[in-house]
């Protein structure tokens, strides 16, 4: 089979072996490609890897979390075998990095979460959606799409490019693999003794003008319970926050004393939340 048949990393655009390793875990899409314009900023501090999950790919939550410890190790056996990991996570990613760092805490060092689904069972009327949505004829989903773009998105604060990027992406997703997601979603469990024992710094950027998701609730709910981590609000930002013009990723790192430490950070010691 060919590589791209298997959940795989994007070759990077600029290797840089030398800085800790950025491993992005994109959200329901799966390509890893809406990470693009976040990228000539985090180049200048971090080694990038972006997850690419195959279009009609089936795997649950636990395989899906160990091909991807799979993935990171094989990143990490290289002739800098201990440079930092930080792993970040937006919306279905973010349920997909909660879970690998409970389960192989040993490969992250720091854990940046984004808009996380994680609040996906929150949500009566998207949950009734997965109930009638697999009774729509296959050939209508393009269309849905396009009715959950505003949604998924603030198109105002996004260039034209942008939402059609994230338009193209959700559409070339398979039927059956989009139902299959969110019936991953549907059944995402983290228990709280489980978060208790996060022990990685965790950032969690939340969006308060989500409109698919509590994202502000459950940014608050989250690091009430993950000790040693903050949130960071934008209060007008969407779900797919990481693509509005305003956002840059490296600096809400560098405003929360998140980059690497041989680099100028603010000191965030006595600050646990922060806001735009």
């Amino acid at each position: 089979m060919a590589a791209n048949q298997f959940i795989h990393f994007l070759p990077p655009q600029n290797p840089q072996p030398k800085l800790p390793l950025f491993v992005y875990l994109p959200g329901m899409d799966g390509t890893g490609k809406l990470l693009r314009s976040q990228i000539p900023s985090l180049e200048r501090s971090f080694d990038i890897r972006r997850l690419s999950i195959p279009v009609d790919d089936l795997s649950n939550w636990d395989e899906m979390v160990v091909k991807i410890a799979e993935l990171i190790k094989g990143e990490l056996a290289t002739e800098y075998p201990k440079r930092q990991l930080y792993l970040c996570g937006e919306s279905f990613g973010g349920c997909l990095a909660l879970k690998l760092t409970i389960e192989f805490p040993e490969l992250c060092n720091r854990l940046i979460l984004v808009n996380p689904a994680s609040s996906f069972k929150q949500q009566a009327w998207i949950r009734w959606g997965l109930y009638f949505t697999p009774l729509l004829p296959a050939r209508l989903y393009p269309l849905s799409c396009m009715a959950l773009l505003p949604l998924l998105a603030t198109l105002e604060r996004i260039a034209v490019r942008d939402s059609n990027a994230l338009l193209n992406v959700m559409q070339s997703v398979k039927f059956k693999s989009a139902m299959w997601r969110v019936s991953l979603l549907d059944r995402f469990d983290v228990e709280i003794q489980q978060l208790e024992k996060i022990t990685q710094p965790t950032l969690v950027i939340s969006s308060g003008s989500d409109r698919l998701l509590p994202s502000k609730v459950e940014g608050k709910l989250l690091t009430q319970n993950i000790p040693g981590s903050q949130l960071y609000l934008i209060p007008d930002g969407g779900h797919a926050v990481l693509l509005e013009r305003m956002i840059d990723l490296h600096e809400i790192l560098r405003t929360c004393g998140f980059l690497p430490s041989n680099q100028v950070n603010q000191s965030s010691t006595d600050l646990t939340e922060y806001s735009i």
